[in-house]
């Protein structure tokens, strides 16, 4: 997503009705983009991390010159420039990381090791953990538990059931859903969303990916996140405009002030 045309996609998102945008970095690289385009566009802000299916790439990817170090040298010079990102003021949160054992492009004590190192970033930085998970749910939330959790967390794209549900909202993590919400095939998600309370939801794009109802088979963009809020008010019983005022101030206290 490195090469997309920001000042449209930003017209689009704005004529949607979509003010502020968090753009997400997975690998170095795209970090270090995420952060210098909110860096220069006053409604973009940044989340900075490597992406747990970017963990046994990220070392040679981001510093190959020094490819003569051990690999846990090369890790540890990743997560330094993480962290140095993670502080500039417009990144507000470190993520996506976390576990992904659907796919199997690094082996689960690799992402478990990165995972844990992230949260320690998220928490010395004061910024908003921003969770990958994907088939991994007992072990995030009990990774989370062993390192003590930032004060603020949020599972990017929440794919758990209603169990899940009350485990986070008891821990006061935020749930992002985002437009698989809107599948014909996601009832469950769609109960998951319904049992979220209201102010514990936030709704995202994950583009290009996932683009919801009525637009999917398009590549996705911010703009259409309005699709997916119309969704879940729907899904939760709420006037689109009531849930609109309760995502906007769940992602001000998760990710503000702006």
């Amino acid at each position: 997503m490195i090469d997309v045309p920001v000042p449209g996609v930003l017209a689009a998102a704005r004529a949607a009705g979509i003010a502020r945008i968090v753009t997400v970095g997975t690998t170095l690289e795209s970090s270090r983009w995420s952060a210098e385009c909110a860096a220069e566009y006053d409604e973009v802000y940044a989340a900075v991390a490597i992406h747990p299916n970017d963990t046994v790439d990220a070392v040679a990817s981001g510093l190959a010159a020094e490819q003569v170090l051990a690999e846990a040298v090369l890790a540890e010079a990743v997560l330094a420039e993480i962290g140095a990102l993670a502080l500039q003021p417009k990144v507000v949160a470190v993520g996506e990381t976390g576990l992904d054992y659907y796919r199997d492009h690094a082996a689960p004590d690799v992402q478990r090791w990165w995972f844990r190192e992230h949260i320690t970033i998220a928490k010395r930085t004061g910024k908003a953990l921003m969770i990958h998970d994907r088939e991994a749910h007992a072990d995030v939330l009990r990774i989370l538990e062993e390192e003590g959790p930032p004060d603020r967390v949020v599972f990017h794209c929440f794919s758990g059931d209603v169990a899940m549900v009350k485990q986070c909202a008891e821990a006061g993590y935020v749930m992002s859903f985002a437009g698989n919400v809107t599948f014909a095939n996601a009832g469950p998600l769609r109960d998951a969303a319904a049992a979220a309370p209201a102010d514990l939801i936030l709704a995202e794009t994950d583009a290009p990916f996932l683009t919801p109802v009525p637009n999917r088979g398009k590549p996705n963009e911010p703009a259409l996140v309005a699709d997916t809020l119309r969704c879940l008010a729907e899904v939760k019983g709420m006037d689109v405009a009531d849930l609109c005022d309760t995502v906007t101030a769940t992602a001000r206290r998760t990710f503000g002030p702006w």
